[in-house]
């Protein structure tokens, strides 16, 4: 099978991890007689410096004209004083609007071999974390109509959060489809008791709930999710927020791991395109080090084989091949500990490739 990815590998950290990625991705072709074609893409700080705008056109066509994009990270102090309209980051939400990369899938496995790298109690994890939180993408208050204006002599400044009804059912529909596939329980995270946004939410998501009476269906109100993260993180199968909530609730919840370097994300359209990115930022004061973890990248890169090219059993050969260089005792910097066998990035990502 033949798939074309760009490759966009940003700022950073973003060219050691996608290097690795690409690495495993390249030990599958040869094991499994695939060809995939990578076409790389400027993208964040990178792109200011080369064209003065975080994503060119030309880039962004590159983009909707891929099977899948793979992404590293983008941004960095160098660029925080830079024009907000263009800001390494207006590169990402561009792409997710320009691509309709509405739903936000980030799982939260706690790896058994680093049950001991999580800062919570082993009385918690010991029941075992693994959930996904479903984030809508596109919609909400990252998306809406914002102003900053003058009255009564002083700066008021307005963000509008917006929802409609087919926003909310196309992202809970992902939900409990994602649900079926696992444990079968969904949450839905909102702010009902205060925001008209959240009311309408629930009440779509109450319908939802109607037609996949399979799964079972709960609302929490998003502090009570913030406080049950992190008290009984055991109790949640899969969460669907809206983009705001999901962003943060996504980050607190990657550290119930023991690093943000483990957790990768996929980014999904209406047809098979996507975006695959761990979740973890530029990290710009170890660029270069070769000390990152890749493993969230690499993980995306399985997630990217599992939802946009149907490869499962390809998928499953990536997690197992992470699964194995952890049991055989490798670890980066970030969850390493005495009597563990510590290695940089690019080393990672060829032990791991050789596991496939």
């Amino acid at each position: 099978m033949v798939k074309n990815i760009t490759v966009l590998k940003g700022d950073g950290i973003g060219p050691e991890i996608v290097d690795q990625a690409i690495k495993v991705l390249d030990v599958v072709c040869e094991k499994y007689g695939h060809k995939f074609n990578y076409t790389e893409v400027d993208i964040g700080g990178c792109s200011i410096d080369k064209y003065g705008v975080p994503i060119t056109d030309e880039g962004m066509s590159k983009c909707k004209a891929a099977d899948s994009v793979l992404l590293g990270a983008v941004g960095g102090p160098k660029w925080d004083n830079v024009d907000p309209s263009v800001r390494p980051e207006k590169a990402l939400l561009a792409v997710r609007s320009e691509l309709g990369l509405f739903a936000n899938l980030r799982p939260t496995k706690l790896f058994s071999q680093l049950a001991d790298a999580s800062p919570l109690k082993p009385s918690i994890v010991g029941n075992g974390i693994d959930l996904m939180i479903v984030r809508e993408l596109t919609g909400g208050i990252y998306f809406g109509k914002r102003r900053t204006e003058v009255v009564d002599g002083e700066k008021v400044a307005t963000d509008e959060m917006t929802y409609s009804e087919h926003e909310i059912e196309r992202i809970g529909r992902v939900a409990f489809e994602s649900a079926r596939k696992r444990s079968g329980r969904v949450a839905s995270v909102d702010k009902a008791n205060v925001l008209d946004s959240s009311r309408l939410w629930r009440a779509v998501m109450h319908k939802l709930a109607e037609e996949y009476s399979d799964v079972e269906y709960s609302d929490i109100l998003v502090d009570n999710t913030a406080m049950q993260l992190i008290k009984n993180p055991s109790q949640f199968d899969v969460i669907v927020t809206e983009n705001m909530f999901g962003d943060i609730l996504s980050d607190e919840a990657s550290m119930l791991t023991g690093s943000i370097g483990m957790m990768p994300s996929a980014s999904l359209s209406s047809t098979t395109l996507g975006m695959y990115e761990p979740i973890h930022g530029s990290a710009p004061d170890i660029a270069g080090m070769d000390i990152a973890n890749p493993i969230g990248t690499i993980m995306s890169a399985a997630m990217m084989l599992r939802y946009s090219f149907d490869m499962a059993e390809e998928a499953d050969a990536i997690e197992n091949a992470v699964n194995k260089a952890l049991d055989d005792g490798y670890r980066t910097a970030d969850i390493y500990k005495d009597g563990f066998m510590k290695v940089g990035c690019s080393e990672m990502g060829t032990i791991i490739a050789s596991n496939i």
